[in-house]
């Protein structure tokens, strides 16, 4: 077959690693791209199953990984279709595995989700895993079940920081890793450079010799296609199915250990209660069979196994029994939560409990105490609001909840913004009425001085706005790390910036680049306070009374700024109505009608002109706070107010604060 030789680009930059000071070693043989189209050749596992072990060699574990938007879902979609999983008349919809309202609205993955499908006589299970940044205590649970990765990079994009995130994980872990350069039919693609730019992720991430040698694959996930060389036109997804069947290490276990399973997910069904989503370690589970519940405080209770499910395509499928290596969901524990064991009675091990990244931002979380409350939602109450945030802790592993003074609100810690504002948004939806305070990063103390999340912020811009941006994120404390223009006339630009400068961030950053402009930040590291940051530079306007805005107010009020509410809205005190093109606020009479007189004035007949007003989404609400400010959430409505309603406490509090200051 002739000599195997490693791709050039590896040994490039091995090379300069190597030359930077790394300890040389043995180069491991990788096939070249002809040789691997061949099929020939089985590389061997990264990791080497025991000396008394054995595998499963009729399934794969694998996790889909990426940035958002670079294409998970939409692969996910074409191996469903093309492993015959959907009859070719079927209604399916795009997008398949994003199953949620929230998640077709928004267009992003939030929640990990594994279908299954069978492929030469081995059935894979894959995770399809979210590509934000906040929701990555997602993507930790997921890679726990799995044993390799598909990296997807979108082939004009290239790597960004939730790519970073995910394959440090992944390295971590010790997973085999298959990159896969997706969207190669771009018009901008830059094939070529976005594989240098993963080998150097690579390195800078620490990777050694093995982890280094991945093999590569060239998709159109919205075509179906995907190669094994670059520039070639594939007609479906085999190669890379088979690239994958190679790769990737069957699930290894030990025939003579006793049953262990963990519970890295949970869900419910309306008819069995709640499932706990699980990978069998070692053993056989069964249905009906009782088991050991290892508990997260350490005691162990017997249980029975009411039901048992494994995946097939989009459905659960019960089974009597399921194997080592399984992907299964188990019903009969109504208190089950994640991290927990299922073990063998007689000989019950638990299995490490599982750990995730602390989060870096908190929300105070509390009961809507407006004029307007109890309008729209039909859940008001302390205790119904406690209640739910109890019960997303049980199923995500990423949110902390925290007691405040006041009983009737609470901090919410979690990775993001986005994060958050899903949570509230869910919440809404279920008929919750709240108030969401400003966000705030969650400090830690080190060596006895404060520190803070310092985020990693790619921008994507025209090259026109580069000084504007630069200027943005240097008033925000930020440190430019690198800086590419890829001669598109687009610019890419990687900083460093406390997480509590990005609050608030993305609005400003669209304002001043016309829209135009793409930014991506995921946490980084902890680093000393930064020092003052500035915050919001404009105003609020607040109204000073209650009652329902008029046109003719409204008329004279947009010439201070922008609006958030139209004529004919209900408003009141401490309601913020708009933004004061001044940094100071201003309280104002919005609901002031227009003086009738028996006196014909010339103006009589003039129309009034209103500019239609800005109305905030939920995410850019949050935003849009400053420290003694909220959000007023229902089901319906979502308003920005003060934290203080009444207009002569809020005088007295800033004379106060300014006199101490």
């Amino acid at each position: 077959m002739g000599e195997i030789r490693r791709p050039q680009r590896a040994q490039r930059h091995t090379e300069r690693r190597n030359l930077s000071g790394a300890t040389a070693a043995t180069r491991r043989a990788q096939p070249s791209i002809l040789e691997m189209a061949d099929r020939t050749i089985t590389p061997e596992p990264v990791a080497p199953s025991p000396p008394s072990g054995a595998r499963r060699e009729d399934l794969r574990n694998v996790a889909i990984v990426a940035h958002v938007d670079h294409g998970k879902t939409t692969l996910v979609d074409a191996m469903l279709w093309q492993s015959g999983a959907f009859r070719a008349n079927s209604d399916t919809p795009d997008r398949v595995m994003d199953s949620t309202d929230l998640e077709r609205e928004k267009g992003i993955t939030i929640l990990a989700k594994n279908t299954a499908f069978r492929y030469r006589g081995v059935k894979l299970n894959i995770v399809d895993t979210p590509g934000h940044a906040d929701f990555g205590g997602e993507v930790e649970r997921g890679l726990t079940m799995v044993d390799g990765v598909l990296l997807l990079v979108d082939a004009s994009e290239g790597p960004l920081p939730q790519t970073r995130f995910v394959l440090r994980k992944a390295l971590e872990a010790r997973l085999p890793v298959i990159l896969v350069v997706n969207k190669v039919d771009r018009p901008d693609a830059r094939i070529a450079e976005v594989v240098d730019e993963v080998y150097e992720l690579f390195l800078d991430l620490d990777a050694d010799e093995e982890q280094i040698e991945f093999p590569i694959a060239y998709s159109n996930a919205r075509a179906g296609r995907a190669t094994l060389e670059e520039g070639a036109e594939g007609t479906d997804l085999g190669p890379l199915l088979d690239l994958l069947l190679e790769h990737i290490a069957a699930p290894a276990y030990e025939p003579d250990h006793p049953l262990q399973a963990q519970v890295t997910n949970l869900d419910a069904s309306p008819y069995v209660g709640r499932l706990a989503l699980c990978r069998v370690r070692h053993g056989t589970i069964r249905a009906g069979a009782p088991i050991a519940w290892c508990r997260a405080d350490g005691r162990i209770e017997r249980a029975t196994v009411s039901r048992l499910y494994v995946t097939d395509a989009l459905d659960r499928v019960e089974t009597d029994e399921a194997g080592p290596g399984e992907i299964i969901a188990v019903a009969g524990m109504p208190e089950i939560t994640i991290g927990e064991t299922l073990a063998d009675p007689e000989d019950p091990r638990p299995l490490p409990v599982i750990t995730v990244d602390e989060p870096s931002l908190s929300v105070v979380v509390g009961i809507n105490n407006s004029p307007l409350s109890g309008q729209d939602g039909s859940r008001l109450t302390a205790r119904q609001v406690r209640a739910r945030l109890d019960q997303e802790l049980v199923g995500n592993v990423s949110i902390r909840v925290r007691d405040t003074e006041r009983p009737d609100a609470w901090e919410v810690q979690g990775r993001g913004e986005l994060q958050l504002a899903v949570l509230v948004e869910l919440m809404r939806r279920e008929g919750f009425e709240m108030t969401v305070g400003q966000p705030r990063v969650v400090t830690r103390m080190v060596d006895g001085k404060v520190h803070e999340p310092i985020e990693r912020l790619t921008i994507d811009v025209p090259d026109d706005y580069v000084g504007v941006v630069t200027q943005l994120v240097a008033l925000r404390k930020g440190r430019l790390e690198q800086m590419v223009n890829h001669g598109t006339g687009w610019v890419r630009m990687d900083y460093l910036v406390p997480a509590r400068g990005l609050i608030g961030f993305r609005t400003e950053f669209l304002t001043e680049t016309r829209g135009t402009g793409i930014i991506h930040h995921v946490f980084d590291r902890w680093e000393p306070w930064a020092g003052e940051v500035r915050t919001r530079p404009s105003g609020a306007l607040v109204a000073d009374r209650r009652g329902r805005t008029a046109s003719f107010a409204l008329f004279s009020l947009q010439e201070r700024g922008a609006l958030f509410v139209g004529p004919g809205e209900e408003v009141y005190e401490g309601m913020i109505i708009g933004e004061n093109a001044r940094p100071q606020d201003l309280d104002v009479n919005a609901i002031k009608e227009k003086q009738q007189t028996n006196v014909r004035a010339a103006s009589a007949d003039v129309l009034v002109r209103l500019v239609p007003p800005r109305k905030l989404s939920l995410d850019q609400a949050l935003e849009f706070l400053r420290d003694d400010e909220c959000v007023e959430v229902t089901p319906h409505a979502v308003r920005l107010r003060k934290v203080e309603l009444d207009g002569g406490t809020r005088v007295k509090m800033a004379r106060r604060r300014r006199d101490s200051g």
